[in-house]
């Protein structure tokens, strides 16, 4: 009588998946039809805010749908990327992330409230280098003289980061065991407010993106030392790159965009589309290079081939800087 049974059930199952399947599949071709959201997972007022913003501008005529973005600031933007994390996986909350939550938080947190290996990566959006700047009371004026002074004076000078475990933070890691130096690290919660003190000369250097400091560098208020990209400026072409002098120390940081858990490929594939051409329209194109920025705009396996590189690049840092924080 059981096997009978059996044999009666899983033909009413099946018929059951067919009957349901084609409304979830229409539900994905027809995505979206609601308001979608950014998440970001830093307070407002720096690029990361402004990319969501410039590109959610351009996608909700498209989709004729709002876009939203949220900030969900806080604990070192793990705040903001576990309310994603445990949101509905249909395409409708996403995350718009730094490196920190999906590269470097599960190298550094004992405990994290998401998996960063289980999102749906999206895209690429952006990458960019680092400009390494000093305040103008600081008596160095090149990167040379940046890295004798550091060497003759261990543990005196200071550099502003974010926060410790940032990609600033690491790169400055890095930077210092290369070239054998002993800086003293001034965490703080933020871009904003490191460069707030280093304008106020509390703090000798810091690493800041092209889009938060170009602005200074031209006024003259900030002394530009040296950049992380692979290449120098095309705009200052006797500031050098950090890897003319150490080989290896090379870093661009970026923005990705990713879907929680079990979001449906399709979904991600439709989103990556659209966030692909929208980076592409001339006026975005045109902001994002102003500010300093290189257009990506990947598919899916792309950016999730880019994460897991990303991750095993920072992990030896974190290892070696002996980064461990309890929570």
């Amino acid at each position: 009588m059981k096997e009978r049974i059996k044999m009666v059930r899983w033909p009413l199952l099946v018929a059951a998946m067919l009957a349901t399947a084609p409304s979830a599949l229409h539900a994905q071709a027809d995505y979206p039809n609601h308001a979608v959201k950014f998440v970001v997972p830093v307070p407002p007022g720096n690029m990361l805010d402004a990319m969501p913003r410039i590109i959610g501008d351009k996608l909700s005529p498209r989709w004729n749908q709002p876009v939203i973005v949220e900030n969900r600031p806080g604990a070192a933007s793990n705040l903001g990327t576990e309310m994603v994390f445990k949101s509905p996986p249909d395409g409708y909350t996403l995350l718009v992330s730094p490196p920190g939550p999906l590269a470097i938080s599960q190298h550094v947190y004992t405990r994290l409230g998401f998996d960063p290996a289980q999102f749906v990566p999206v895209s690429e959006l952006v990458r960019f280098p680092f400009l390494l700047i000093a305040n103008n009371n600081f008596p160095v004026s090149s990167l040379g003289e940046l890295i004798t002074r550091a060497k003759a004076n261990p543990d005196k000078v200071t550099f502003a980061t974010p926060g410790v475990s940032s990609t600033p933070h690491l790169t400055m890691e890095k930077l210092s065991r290369a070239g054998n130096m002993r800086f003293v690290h001034v965490p703080y919660q933020g871009l904003s407010p490191a460069l707030n003190d280093l304008l106020g000369g509390h703090v000798d250097v810091m690493f800041d993106t092209p889009g938060n400091i170009m602005g200074h560098v031209r006024e003259g208020k900030v002394k530009l030392l040296a950049v992380t990209g692979a290449r120098r400026l095309a705009d200052y072409p006797t500031i050098p790159a950090l890897g003319e002098v150490y080989s290896g120390v090379v870093h661009e940081d970026w923005f990705a965009v990713v879907a929680p858990p079990r979001t449906p490929l399709q979904v991600a594939n439709k989103l990556s589309q659209a966030i692909a051409e929208t980076l592409k329209l001339p006026d975005v194109a045109k902001r994002i290079s102003e500010a300093g920025f290189t257009s990506v705009g990947s598919y899916p396996a792309q950016t999730a081939a880019m994460i897991k590189a990303e991750s095993e690049k920072f992990r030896p840092i974190i290892a070696e800087a002996g980064i461990k924080i309890e929570q």
